[in-house]
């Protein structure tokens, strides 16, 4: 039998986070399934190409009237039996995309933030934002929540009735462990944006730097705070390497802790991956956090006293650093998972 067809939507070509997991997925692909990509041109889409994965253009440079004419003679071109959309932007444009169509709608929620109004200006715009939200989940056949306090959060705030499964972001873990030896060279690898909070992670190393003045933080990543946070290192007298963008992999290799205080996450492919690296943590108690790490590796997101103990605990005690929990799948694991949703959907 032929394999059926998921069409993949994503607003987004950058390289960050969801790009991160569609990647993952198609490097293997998903068992009995064909798997083409719709989204904008740029490094998503070379990195998909050189991997054999079907791409076609998402054009949401246009407008939206656009970009759902576009979508919707994608889905009437290579009709796929499903339509899986990440990120908002590609939820309402696919739910539009899909007005008389038969065909079945899956949507993954990467993040939903516990403070409903962290992404917006005010009250009215984030109620309007879950109203639209509870309103086009009536046509979604199936939720995928990366994380457990993403689908409570779902139900919480988009009275969402329908299936949902959680499926934690997968993450392979190295065929030989990784040697690590004692060290605060501390790490944040982040957007520089308000809900990442680095602030935090540099008051903290404040802290920190007093009782050990070797100790080194590199705040690798860009965002429109990085004025501010220069001008805080500045102000709290320590010397802090911004880094710009970095290659998290050549990152986690030359350092030895990472520190993420956010005030929102999801299931975080950085703390996922430094986990599996061999790295010490230290994050708040936000999103799927608590779900990846122990207790020793969690304080408050502006407990700058606990976040400065933790990484220096982390840094100097290899014995307390983390470990991945079996309930973090392979990313092979991760595409068996999404087959079985896709199984449950077209059934």
């Amino acid at each position: 039998m032929n394999d059926m067809t998921t069409l993949w939507v994503s607003p987004v070509s950058d390289l960050a986070g969801v790009a991160r997991h569609i990647l993952d997925v198609g490097s293997l692909g998903i068992p009995d399934w064909r798997m083409v990509v719709a989204c904008p041109p740029g490094p998503l889409t070379d990195r998909l190409r050189t991997m054999d994965v079907d791409v076609v253009d998402l054009p949401v440079e246009n407008g939206t009237t656009t970009a759902v004419k576009s979508l919707r003679a994608t889905i009437s071109r290579i009709k796929p039996s499903i339509v899986h959309s990440h990120l908002p932007k590609a939820d309402f444009l696919t739910t539009m995309a899909a007005v008389g169509t038969t065909v079945k709608l899956v949507s993954t929620e990467h993040t939903i933030p516990t403070d409903r109004f962290i992404y917006h200006s005010n009250r009215a715009s984030a109620i309007l934002m879950e109203t639209a939200h509870r309103v086009r989940l009536h046509r979604f056949a199936h939720v995928i929540a990366v994380s457990q306090a993403t689908e409570y959060q779902m139900r919480r705030q988009w009275h969402a009735t329908l299936p949902i499964t959680v499926v934690l972001n997968g993450v392979d873990r190295p065929e030989v462990p990784p040697v690590r030896k004692p060290s605060l060279r501390l790490l944040s690898l982040a957007r520089l944006s308000n809900e990442k909070n680095i602030s935090a992670t540099i008051r903290a190393f404040a802290h920190i730097v007093r009782e050990h003045p070797e100790a080194t933080l590199t705040v690798a990543g860009t965002g429109e705070e990085e004025p501010s946070l220069r001008e805080l290192a500045q102000r709290l007298g320590v010397k802090v390497n911004f880094a710009g963008f970095t290659d998290p992999d050549e990152a986690m290799t030359n350092h030895d802790v990472v520190i993420q205080p956010s005030r929102s996450e999801n299931c975080s492919y950085t703390l996922l991956d430094a986990v599996a690296q061999g790295m010490g943590v230290v994050a708040s108690p936000v999103g799927g956090n608590p779900e990846i790490l122990p207790r020793r590796c969690i304080a408050e997101a502006d407990d700058v006293d606990e976040l400065a103990r933790i990484a220096i605990e982390q840094g100097l005690n290899v014995d307390k650093r983390p470990s991945l929990p079996a309930t973090v799948p392979t990313i092979a694991g991760m595409a068996t998972d999404i087959a079985e949703i896709y199984r449950k959907v077209v059934a």
